[in-house]
């Protein structure tokens, strides 16, 4: 997984906690607008996601599945180790310092990098980041250009602090390529993909394809078997 980092992105513990509803309130407008495109206004509805999400890039591939219940912050895994045998694990994220090495240091991180890549539109409010809308912009790795809006986090605290993304979104709200410049000085240091293929499940809005380049190798990441449990209901809505 240390080869390429697991292209993991963003910090475990509080960046994943579900947002303060001031914090919310707080955002800029376009943060608001591109998160309410994904369905964050229903989220709360949810009472569990379950998805697998996969990567391939030359000399590695991963595939990990999760069943995530928001409000308990349950979780359960199923995925390999670093041998290629078949792991699976439940536990509860407020309950993580009780829970085995193999958790805290290997299925948690992943997971929070996993869920990052789901729900990345409503991190943007719920992080607390600083966003700006930089105007139009030509796309990174596609042809064309999309309106630039970039999120900052703060220079201290957090797991990686000074973290930024740049968005590009289209005039649908929904976000068509992301570049990722990590503040801290330990690679991946910058990451390039595209968002595509969106489908629905129950009320949010998922980017199933990601195609690009980590510190300049090619890789892709997958979002298959998606589907949600909302609250009140035993029926699972597959995305389509």
């Amino acid at each position: 997984m240390s080869s390429i980092h697991v292209i993991r992105l963003l910090a475990f513990g509080t960046l994943l906690m579900l947002p303060e509803t001031s914090r919310a309130q707080q955002s800029p407008p376009i943060a608001e607008q591109i998160a309410k495109t994904y369905g964050v206004d229903s989220f709360g509805q949810i009472e569990t996601i379950r998805y697998t999400w996969s990567l391939d890039a030359p000399n590695l591939k991963l595939s990990h599945t999760w069943e995530w219940s928001p409000k308990t912050d349950v979780i359960a895994y199923e995925g390999k180790d670093k041998n290629g045998n078949p792991v699976k694990a439940s536990y509860q994220r407020s309950q993580l310092d009780s829970q085995s090495d193999a958790i805290k240091k290997d299925v948690d991180p992943a997971f929070a990098n996993d869920q990052y890549w789901l729900l990345l539109p409503f991190h943007i409010v719920w992080d607390g980041a600083t966003v700006t809308d930089e105007g139009t912009q030509k796309l990174p790795l596609g042809e064309g250009s999309a309106k630039l809006v970039v999120a900052r986090y703060p220079s201290e605290g957090g797991y990686q602090p000074g973290d930024a993304w740049d968005l590009y979104i289209g005039d649908d709200k929904r976000i068509q390529e992301i570049v990722y410049h990590r503040g801290a000085n330990n690679p991946p240091k910058l990451v390039m993909a595209t968002y595509k293929d969106y489908k629905k499940a129950g009320p949010l809005l998922i980017s199933m394809d990601h195609q690009g380049t980590v510190d300049g190798q090619p890789f892709s990441i997958s979002i298959s078997d998606v589907s949600v449990k909302l609250m009140g209901s035993d029926k699972w809505i597959n995305a389509q």
